[in-house]
This record gives C-alpha cells, sequence and structure tokens, in this order.
C-alpha cells in the first residue's frame, strides 16, 4: 500500500525546477527518486531469506536476493512526480543468467514469502493414487509469511526521503548554472 510523505520546502524545490528546462527537471527528478528508491531496495535485499543449500526442483540459493530491484513506472509518472516500485523481479526471461548459465532472477515465488501461502503436496505418481487418497493432504498446509519488502519500506522510508533531498540537494544547483551558462 502507498503512503505519502510529507517534505518540507517543496515550494523552494518548485521554483528551482521550473527554472531548469522541463527535460532536465524530469531527469532530475527520476534520478532522486531513484536514489530513494534504492536504499528501500538494498534494505529488501538484506531482509529476504535465502535457501540455505541448493535442493532439487528450487532455484539456487540466492535468487530471491538477486531478484529485488527498483523499477521505473512511466505510466504513474510526469513532469512533476516519478514513480518507482521496489519489487521482485519473475518471469521466464531472467533464468539462466550468468556466467554458467546457472545464475537466476526468476523469483516468481517473491510474493509467497512475502505473504505466505498454502502448499498441497502433489499426487503420487503412482498411477493407481484414487487408492491411496488417505496419503492426500485436501487443505494443504499454511506455510507462513517472511516479509522482506514491507519491512524495508517500513524501516528505511525516511531514510528514503532523506537520501532524495540528499541528492536535490547536490544535483539541482549544478543543474542550474548549466542552464544560466546556456
Amino acid at each position: 500500500m502507498a503512503e505519502l510523505v510529507h517534505i518540507k520546502g517543496l515550494t523552494e524545490l518548485k521554483r528551482a525546477m521550473q527554472a531548469l528546462p522541463t527535460n532536465i527537471a524530469r531527469n532530475v527528478l527520476r534520478a532522486s527518486v531513484n536514489a530513494g528508491a534504492r536504499v528501500v531496495r538494498d534494505q529488501a535485499r538484506i531482509n529476504a531469506p535465502v535457501l540455505t543449500q541448493a535442493q532439487p526442483k528450487h532455484q539456487p540459493p540466492g535468487t530471491l536476493k538477486r531478484s529485488i530491484v527498483t523499477a521505473y513506472i512511466p505510466e504513474k509518472s510526469n513532469a512533476q512526480q516519478a514513480t518507482y516500485f521496489v519489487t521482485v523481479r519473475q518471469g521466464k526471461k531472467y533464468r539462466g543468467q550468468g556466467k554458467h548459465q546457472n545464475k537466476s532472477q526468476d523469483a516468481f515465488y517473491g510474493a509467497w514469502v512475502e505473504l505466505g501461502h498454502h502448499y498441497v503436496a502433489p499426487k503420487p505418481k503412482n498411477t493407481n493414487w484414487k487408492r491411496h487418497r488417505h496419503h492426500q493432504h485436501a487443505t494443504g498446509v499454511f506455510v507462513p509469511a517472511h516479509p522482506f519488502l514491507r519491512p524495508a519500506y517500513e524501516s528505511k522510508k525516511y531514510e528514503s526521503v532523506q537520501a532524495m533531498q540528499e541528492y536535490l540537494l547536490k544535483r539541482l544547483p549544478q543543474e542550474v548554472e548549466k542552464a544560466r551558462r546556456s
């Protein structure tokens, strides 16, 4: 769930951004929001659980950690706001990456880890599985949640805003000076 954070000095920021050409202001804004999103992403990578040893039919250990990224969302962005998500990569196109094709970044199970899920054992390979119904678990077992994204956001949201402010304080004067010279 998105939460708004209020920042002091927005009128001064708005004036400084209006002094810049639109494309430069948009790039500065995007880069500052990205700096804030990276703070949350880094904490989520620290929080993400890691499989202790490789197991058959599982992704390699560390896949979830490698798959946490920041993503720019152009549909929710404009000249006055930039939107970045901290999310988990998923999909077949992220499989088999790395030097020896063994570093997957397909963490399709990221939401299951974050929110918890039910596990139902597969049917036995025996062709007469209907005779062995008593071995099946109709309801399955609930695997508890191990949140890593939400706690990262909650613990780093103010540091994220601070990172955005620091980036803007460093970059805006440079860009305003460049705009004046041109």
